[in-house]
C-alpha cells in the first residue's frame, strides 16, 4: 500500500511541475486534447497504461 501512495505522490509531482513551470504548455496540451478525436485519446491512454505496466514490470521484475 505504501508503494501506491508513493506512485500517487509522484504523479502529483509530475503534474504539478508541468503547471508550475510551463502553464502555457499545459494549456496547449489541454486544447490539443479537447480538439482530438476520442479514438486518438483512447489509444494514447491505452499506450500510456501499457508503457506504465512495462516500466513497473521491468523495475519490479
Amino acid at each position: 500500500m505504501s508503494n501506491l501512495a508513493v506512485a500517487f505522490g509522484l504523479v502529483l509531482v509530475i503534474e504539478g511541475t508541468l503547471w508550475a513551470l510551463a502553464r502555457g504548455l499545459g494549456r496547449k496540451f489541454l486544447e490539443a486534447a479537447a480538439n482530438s478525436p476520442e479514438s486518438n485519446l483512447r489509444l494514447a491512454g491505452a499506450a500510456a497504461v501499457a508503457a506504465g505496466v512495462l516500466i513497473i514490470w521491468l523495475v519490479r521484475g
